[in-house]
């Protein structure tokens, strides 16, 4: 990729959680199952050709210990996060909302390895994370500047499996299972200037899952694309999620996109200094309805939390 290395519905609300932040590749490996790749999606595992593996030998446990976060300036020390304390376990879809500029894209990349925590710490599977690696993939919210565009969608997908040095046959047994999973298979051959925004982001999602990551970490991924599109894209996600089950951690501004796609809903304070101070758990069962009216309960609990929120910054 273009930039650099490499879930129920109530109004009940589980105690504080942490913020952090994410990024997708690391080293190239070589082991099936595991390994890095610099300057783009790669990752180890196999997929069969009709379809992608559910990935039971991978867990993806995101837990999050007192985790803080700021920046240093020749005057002064901003701090960003604070003592963030967060559990995400294997398969959830988690959704992280907060007022704007309160650090939710920070903690997604102190998740991703792209900065390391200034204290505290965060843990895949019990091993600590303070480097990029190909166990977490990040899918970014510019669809149109997050692909190869000399490259054809075949090859934006498989461009982290060569990094990672997988055979032909390897690689393009998962370039079709992810590309088939996607709906793309049809449009391997077409370039990103010839693809909707939605296709666009389609790619992206196929080629970080390609590398079989633990962790689909997303900040605001259908942010650019148009309603009609954005409320496509929210389905394809759920029904990607459940083929692969893959941990995914979900940075959003908008409250029911939350709600539509998380099994949790976690809400962040203003910042500075900010921290999780809510995580509401979806008890609605899927397919979602905006009819439903524990939906616009749970939707009208988190919105007057983030107005809390929001009157305590001004």
């Amino acid at each position: 990729m273009p930039r650099g290395r490499s879930a129920r519905l109530g109004g009940r609300a589980e105690g504080p959680a942490g913020r952090g932040a994410s990024g997708p590749t690391g080293r190239a490996g070589r082991r099936r199952g595991g390994g890095g790749a610099r300057g783009g999606p790669g990752g180890g595992g196999s997929a069969r050709p009709d379809r992608p593996s559910r990935q039971e030998t991978r867990v993806g446990e995101l837990t999050l210990r007192h985790l803080s976060q700021g920046f240093v300036t020749r005057t002064e020390r901003t701090e960003i996060l604070r003592d963030i304390d967060l559990r995400i376990p294997h398969g959830e879809l988690f959704c992280l909302v907060g007022p704007s500029g309160c650090g939710k894209t920070t903690l997604l990349n102190t998740v991703a390895g792209f900065m390391p925590p200034a204290s505290g710490s965060v843990d895949l599977d019990g091993q600590p994370l303070r480097a990029p690696g190909n166990d977490r993939v990040v899918v970014f919210q510019d669809v149109h500047n997050s692909l190869f565009p000399w490259m054809t969608v075949r090859d934006n997908v498989e461009f982290g499996l060569k990094m990672l040095g997988l055979e032909r046959a390897e690689r393009q047994r998962r370039v079709a299972a992810f590309l088939g999973l996607v709906g793309l298979s049809d449009h391997g051959l077409k370039f990103p200037a010839e693809l909707s925004g939605g296709m666009k982001q389609r790619v992206q999602i196929a080629r970080a899952l390609a590398i079989e990551p633990k962790v689909l970490l997303m900040d605001e991924p259908f942010a650019s694309l148009d309603a009609q599109t954005r409320r496509a894209m929210q389905a394809e996600l759920l029904r990607i999620w459940e083929a692969t089950r893959t941990t995914i951690l979900f940075i959003t501004h908008d409250i029911l996109e939350a709600v539509m796609l998380g099994d949790r809903v976690g809400v962040m304070s203003r910042g500075p200094a900010a921290t999780v101070v809510r995580i509401f758990p979806l008890e609605l069962p899927r397919p979602r309805s905006l009819g439903d009216p524990r939906f616009s309960t749970t939707v009208g609990q988190i919105d007057a939390l983030l107005g809390q929120e929001n009157d305590h910054g001004a």
